[in-house]
């Protein structure tokens, strides 16, 4: 009877690692695996990462006086770009680390929305919360639609909720800025 070798299995309750060679994927290793479980911590700091918006959104709608609403309001268009510009690297970093083929066209969705992150700081105003609102639904609509089965799912999850909340508090803090008389 031959003797046939058994692939090697990690222990019960036990993921490989994210820079685990086996699991990079190329023309000779086209990988079939599971993505690894986005932990609970990195879970509760996306949605942390949306809390100064909320606190951007209540200062430009309750401060006093116009110069403090102008603040808050370039502080959620800064927090927002950042955001923003985040995002679109997490795709140059999963590229970087082999779990997405290079190509023109994942360069472009990596590199996009950090220019329109840019231009959006410069702008300023309620037509830069209106710019940072449309990169995000790109994003999304990038993230869903093109690289759906080359990303995880709990990402896709993570990410659809995330993009929900941001684009929600942008549109509503362009539209309380408007009803506080900034530009």
């Amino acid at each position: 009877m031959p003797v046939v070798a058994r692939p090697r299995q990690e222990p019960r309750g036990r993921s490989r690692a994210w820079h685990d060679p086996a699991l990079v994927q190329t023309e000779q290793n086209p990988v079939t695996s599971r993505w690894p479980r986005a932990n609970s911590a990195a879970e509760w700091a996306g949605y942390l990462c949306v809390a100064p918006l909320v606190l951007g959104l209540a200062a430009v709608g309750l401060l006093g006086d116009y110069p403090a609403r102008e603040l808050a309001q370039r502080a959620t268009i800064a927090w927002g770009a950042a955001l923003l510009a985040f995002t679109g690297a997490v795709h140059w970093g999963l590229a970087l680390a082999g779990r997405l083929p290079w190509q023109m066209q994942r360069i472009a969705g990596a590199l996009v929305p950090m220019l329109i992150a840019a231009v959006a700081g410069v702008l300023g105003g309620q037509r830069a919360l209106a710019l940072l609102v449309v990169g995000f639904g790109s994003l999304w609509l990038y993230e869903h639609r093109v690289l759906g089965t080359q990303l995880p799912p709990d990402y896709l999850n993570l990410r659809r909720q995330l993009s929900i909340a941001i684009c929600l508090l942008l549109a509503l803090t362009m539209f309380v800025s408007d009803a506080a008389g900034l530009a």
